[in-house]
């Protein structure tokens, strides 16, 4: 081979090789729903490394963060007795690091998808086996550890992003879901 011809089979392999590893440092593109988390006791990880938990970690859950963007969600995008993953992308999951009480049910410890039935003046919550699931579009009634009814709370302001936080209560917390003018509390206890 020549040596011109090698310098330029060289170049072209170099390129290549930089158009390669420039195309593996790119980051995704942003989500329209990122992913968010939360804990009980509220605050977990960074009192964890203060030294300040209140007590042992008994809950985490991790969802997406739709934007409600002008749209009519419930009845409409959220539709009304149809299975909905609360959020948006991966379907919402629930971790227990101990067992726990809804609706006077035992839960025990671990990971759970859970689900919403979703009407005007209450909500069905569903605690499934099946994880690491999108939507809820292979949802399989078998699998369903618990379901419980919540009554609807409407708000007076608007929840632009769906959020969910855990919040101290008499007897454990409540799972605090609120999206739009909707806000519905699924009380937890140990």
């Amino acid at each position: 081979m020549s040596m011109n011809l090698r310098n330029v089979v060289l170049a072209a392999v170099l390129i290549m090789g930089l158009d390669h590893a420039d195309a593996q440092t790119k980051p995704a593109s942003l989500d329209k729903s990122p992913m968010d988390m939360c804990y009980f006791p509220v605050d977990y990880p960074v009192l964890k490394i203060q030294d300040k938990t209140p007590g042992p970690l008994i809950a985490r859950a991790i969802y997406s963060r739709p934007q409600k963007n002008g749209r009519h969600l419930f009845g409409d995008l959220v539709e009304y007795g149809k299975v909905w993953r609360l959020g948006a992308n991966e379907a919402t999951e629930i971790e227990f690091f101990q067992d726990v009480k809804i609706d006077n049910k035992k839960v025990k410890k671990g990971r759970y998808t859970i689900y919403a039935l979703v009407d005007t003046d209450k909500w069905t919550i569903i605690l499934n086996k099946e994880t690491d699931t999108w939507g809820a579009f292979r949802y399989d009634m078998a699998k369903d550890v618990l379901r419980t009814t919540v009554a609807v709370e409407k708000q007076p302001e608007i929840a632009e992003a769906f959020s969910m936080e855990f919040e101290k209560a008499k007897k454990g917390a409540l799972l605090i879901i609120n999206w739009d003018d909707v806000l519905v509390k699924l009380p937890i206890s140990w």
